[in-house]
């Protein structure tokens, strides 16, 4: 089941997906989404993800994505980068907020709504920092805070897109300027969006419970209408149940489960605390027995971990966590806690493992130098800053 769920995320292959932009494309197409976050400790989630995917990845990548309109963002569970291909499926949430079935603000300004829209139709596209900028105020502009919620507003109901990304500056314009012609608009039946959650979600975890079909989706119908399709997929034979250990219940394609699975190999990931493969943290447990929480939500004194902690992954599991913080200025890496699990892979070929993921994970974050300040067990903290520094010293150059 392991190697199941890893290989249809596309992390036990170098290459699943491609190289390059193009990789990048077929990777959000085939894992639906790619989550983005401010959170800047290290390079930013939606360019980890990737990374951790893609072969010869760069961040400017994915706006060149949203600019070429292979992907479009929109709000997944959280805010994402998602295939264009995937459009009218977010169309019913969008209505659902435009009919007032759900709020995204609780005071919906119609009046100054209708205004930013006749300001970008006539104006062109408008970039957020124009909103809060007080040194080009001209008249027709208004207070930042109610402006902000009612762009905010225009683009969860559908009228606005983002056509453009300056890091976490995003450009609107009118939706119907940002697409392509040929997307699909029509609106999806409530069965139509079931089938295409149900395929999504086997198609890239592989192995699922019925409730993680649904993860963070709160409309009852929607979960009737995919639980329906569940049971009938399950009556055909298209669909095999597979209890855990615990008594827990996953639901798996019977086809998959002949399907040949690569091979593991001795290569470690270092993956983004929003990496698709890890954000479901009770699927994570179950599988994996690996209890992850991203601590930089909780107060520190109650971490355990550190405040932003990478998941490692080797081997078909997760063997420990990585606390780090680029520092850009002085282009260093800092480790400031490395913590491995309990596992029983040799000692040395986990060590040399971590090394080797150390010096592209470098170059990603532009990082030519790296420091080791504490290692869990401790009796690991000599090999492995050894390791490290013959690593680095060879070669410094290249990492940059």
């Amino acid at each position: 089941m392991r190697r199941l769920a890893l290989s249809a995320q596309g992390l036990l292959q170098t290459q699943a997906f491609g190289r390059g932009l193009a990789g990048a494309c077929n990777a959000i197409n085939h894992i639906g989404y790619v989550q983005i976050d401010a959170i800047s400790v290290v390079e930013r989630a939606h360019h980890h993800i990737l990374h951790a995917r893609v072969p010869n990845f760069k961040p400017a990548m994915t706006n060149q994505l949203l600019l070429n309109k292979d992907i479009f963002e929109y709000w997944s569970h959280a805010a994402a980068f998602l295939p264009i291909k995937d459009f009218r499926f977010s169309l019913p949430y969008k209505h659902a907020i435009k009919n007032g079935q759900i709020h995204w603000h609780k005071e919906r300004d119609s009046k100054l709504m209708q205004e930013l829209l006749t300001r970008i139709r006539i104006d062109g596209p408008l970039r957020s920092r124009d909103l809060e900028s007080n040194t080009t105020k001209r008249a027709g502009w208004w207070d930042w805070k109610p402006t902000k919620k009612a762009l905010e507003q225009l683009y969860m109901e559908g009228d606005l897109m983002v056509s453009n990304r300056e890091g976490f500056q995003k450009t609107y314009d009118l939706t119907e300027r940002v697409l392509p012609s040929e997307v699909n608009l029509k609106m999806p039946s409530m069965d139509e969006l079931a089938t295409h959650i149900v395929d999504q979600q086997f198609r890239c975890l592989g192995v699922t419970s019925l409730k993680g079909l649904t993860y963070l989706r709160r409309d009852n119908e929607l979960r009737n209408a995919v639980k329906n399709l569940v049971n009938e997929r399950l009556a055909q034979n298209i669909l095999q149940q597979v209890q855990m250990s615990s008594g827990e219940i996953l639901l798996v394609e019977t086809e998959a489960i002949e399907r040949p699975l690569p091979r593991l190999n001795n290569r470690m990931l270092i993956l983004s605390p929003f990496d698709n493969s890890v954000i479901q943290r009770d699927r994570l447990k179950l599988l994996f027995q690996y209890n992850y929480q991203l601590e930089c939500y909780v107060p520190a004194v109650k971490r355990q971990y550190g405040y932003f902690c990478l998941p490692l992954l080797y081997r078909g599991e997760f063997v420990g966590r990585m606390d780090c913080k680029v520092h850009r200025k002085t282009s260093h890496l800092e480790i400031k806690s490395l913590h491995f699990e309990q596992h029983n892979f040799e000692q040395a070929l986990v060590i040399t493992a971590f090394v080797d993921a150390i010096i592209p994970f470098c170059s990603f974050q532009k990082c030519d130098s790296v420091s080791l300040t504490e290692v869990y067990p401790k009796q690991l903290n000599e090999k492995l800053q050894s390791a490290l520094k013959s690593i680095i010293n060879v070669n410094i150059g290249p990492i940059i």
